[in-house]
């Protein structure tokens, strides 16, 4: 949960679970009578990286803040990474606060960072399951953001759970993480396999953005550019954003005009929010 320093003036924060909760954006809600007139307000579904700071995160609640989204921010723990079963049944728990009362109309906007992309992929394997009972859900899904991925061989996952949270220790956190992932393949890379897979054939439709750089130790370029090219033949309209060098989940930081034109650009792409809003 967002410090209340790192709350925005007129955003409030509702706690729905102790790794789920939803900032109002109170600054934009139309009084009276008229606003059951309008459209349901559009909400931006945030997956975090894993081992994120509060500030950090309030840095990009507030682009979406500032253009009339809601926020609900779903945080990923290293427990539904390392033990895939835990992260379905979070995952279920995702899926049906979307499906609540008090969100089950609202139009969505994903952005999903480093590891939160494998929390959101555990909402589609479910999804996947039975598309038809779902597709309400994915058709309010108006486009999904994918921020510094986590891509690649099994090798790059353990980098992840290395330099995300235990860097004093890099080198042999990696070395356990990948003894762990051969000695539990059954409970942990078979589960990965199916998710990835699901992830490639996505059943969501709607137009995507990838950020992602070439000096990512946990994102291999080449497959990334390979999902791109893959979800653009399967008829996924697929924008792209790729820096030579830059942080992994840290773009905004090394690239603040690009990041912020790149997502405002896709934003207006959307039709989600008045163009006033963004600009």
């Amino acid at each position: 949960m967002l410090s209340r320093a790192a709350i925005m003036s007129g955003i409030s924060a509702q706690s729905i679970t102790k790794s789920i909760t939803f900032y109002v954006n109170e600054c934009v809600t139309s009084p009276g009578a008229a606003a059951s007139h309008q459209q349901p307000r559009p909400l931006l579904l945030l997956f975090p990286w894993l081992g994120s700071r509060p500030h950090a995160v309030a840095k990009y609640c507030e682009i979406y803040f500032r253009t009339g989204f809601d926020v609900l921010v779903v945080e990923s723990g290293i427990s539904h990474f390392l033990w895939p079963r835990w992260g379905l049944e979070y995952g279920a728990e995702v899926l049906e606060v979307l499906q609540s009362e008090r969100f089950a109309q609202r139009p969505l906007l994903v952005h999903a960072f480093s590891i939160g992309g494998y929390t959101f992929t555990q909402v589609l394997v479910h999804v996947s399951k039975d598309t038809q009972r779902y597709q309400s859900l994915t058709s309010r899904i108006r486009g999904h953001i994918y921020d510094s991925l986590v891509m690649g061989s099994l090798e790059r996952m353990a980098i992840g759970i290395s330099k995300n949270l235990f860097s004093r220790w890099e080198w042999i956190v990696k070395q356990v993480s990948l003894l762990y992932f051969r000695t539990f393949k059954r409970q942990t890379v078979d589960y990965y396999n199916t998710a990835i897979n699901i992830f490639w054939n996505t059943p969501v439709t709607a137009p995507a953005l990838f950020l992602f750089c070439e000096n990512d130790a946990l994102c291999d370029p080449q497959s990334m550019e390979e999902l791109i090219d893959f979800w653009r033949g399967q008829g996924i309209p697929v924008e792209s954003k790729k820096w030579a060098e830059s942080i992994h989940a840290g773009h905004l930081r090394a690239h603040p005009q690009e990041y912020l034109s790149t997502v405002e650009n896709f934003l207006l792409s959307l039709n989600m929010v008045p163009v006033r809003d963004i600009m």
